[in-house]
């Protein structure tokens, strides 16, 4: 998890950035409020799309995308 913590005048911040976990070998995506997005980098880097899970759709729609279902 990438995450933000701190205070900004008198308010808390604690907002969640990336939320990713790896399961069976394969990395899910659960959050990812970045700008460009945590799965554009992991491509870059040359991590297959079969081996990243958009777990932020629900499992009837990952299919329809170029991502591993699970």
């Amino acid at each position: 998890m990438l995450y933000v913590v701190g205070w900004d005048n008198r308010k808390r911040i604690h907002n969640i950035n990336i939320h990713a976990d790896i399961i069976n070998g394969k990395i899910w995506i659960q959050h990812d409020n970045t700008e460009e997005g945590i799965v554009a980098d992991l491509e870059r880097e040359g991590v297959p799309k079969s081996d990243i899970v958009l777990a932020f759709h629900e499992p009837e729609l990952r299919k329809h995308t170029e991502y591993a279902v699970a």
